[in-house]
C-alpha cells in the first residue's frame, strides 16, 4: 500500500485534513494509506507529504523545527528524491524563504519569497480574511484539473505568500487585492485554502495531489 505521511508538529486541524485525505483515497481509489505522524523517519519513507498549518508562522516553523530530523527528512525527501508534497494554508506559508509575521523568521526556502501581511484595498474588508473566495487560475497544473470555472475555495488567513518568481502562483485570489492561492514548482505545491474545508472543490484537488506525478 503506498503511503501518505500527514505531518503532526502541534498544528491544529489534523483530523480533518486526514479524513479528507481518506475520502479522496477511497473516491480515487489511489490506494492510499493516510498516517500522521510526528516520526521523521516514517515521512523520509512515504510516497507522498502533506504538511497542514493553523497559526502564526514562527510558533509552526519553531514547531516543525523541535520535531528530531524532521526538517532533514523533509529535504531528504521532497528537494533530494522529489517525493510530491503538498503544504496547506501555514504549511504553504513555511515554504518561504522568509515569513515577516510579528517577528522575521526563515522558512524552508522551498519557493522564494516571503510572507507578507495581507493589506486589501478596500478598509471594508476584513482581517483575518474568512470564508468562501473564488480561485482564478493563472496557468494549467495538474493539481487543478477537473475544476470548474468560478471554483471557490474556503479562506482562514491573515498573511500571504509573495513570491519572488510569479512562474510559481498557480491561481489567485482576490481580496481587495490579488493574492497567491495556490504556489507550485516541481514536485512542490502548496494551497493557502483549507481544501478539507472545501468540500466538492477540495477533494477534487486532493485527488489530483494523489495522483500527481511530477
Amino acid at each position: 500500500m503506498k503511503t501518505l505521511t500527514l505531518i503532526d508538529y502541534g498544528s491544529g486541524n489534523l483530523r480533518s485534513a486526514q479524513k479528507a485525505l481518506a475520502r479522496a483515497s477511497a473516491d480515487g481509489a489511489t490506494g492510499h494509506d493516510i498516517r500522521l505522524t510526528a516520526n521523521a523517519d516514517e515521512v523520509r519513507k512515504a510516497e507522498r507529504i502533506v504538511l497542514p498549518g493553523v497559526g502564526a508562522f514562527g510558533d509552526c516553523m519553531g514547531g516543525l523545527a523541535a520535531i528530531p530530523g524532521m526538517i532533514e527528512a523533509l529535504n531528504d525527501a521532497v528537494i533530494k528524491r522529489g517525493i510530491p508534497f503538498l503544504g496547506i494554508c501555514v504549511g504553504m506559508q513555511l515554504l518561504a524563504t522568509t515569513g515577516r509575521e510579528f517577528e522575521t523568521s526563515d522558512g524552508l526556502g522551498w519557493i522564494a519569497g516571503d510572507v507578507v501581511p495581507l493589506t486589501p484595498d478596500n478598509p471594508s474588508l476584513k482581517i483575518p480574511h474568512m470564508g468562501w473566495n473564488e480561485i482564478v487560475p493563472l496557468r494549467a497544473h495538474a493539481l487543478t484539473r477537473g475544476l470548474p470555472e468560478n471554483a471557490h475555495g474556503y479562506f482562514v488567513h491573515s498573511f500571504c505568500f509573495a513570491a519572488t518568481n510569479p512562474d510559481h502562483v498557480i491561481t489567485n485570489c482576490d481580496y481587495g487585492g490579488a493574492f497567491a492561492a495556490i504556489i507550485g514548482r516541481d514536485n512542490i505545491a502548496g494551497t493557502q485554502f483549507h481544501p478539507e474545508k472545501s468540500q466538492a472543490i477540495g477533494l477534487t484537488l486532493l485527488q489530483n495531489f494523489l495522483t500527481w506525478a511530477p
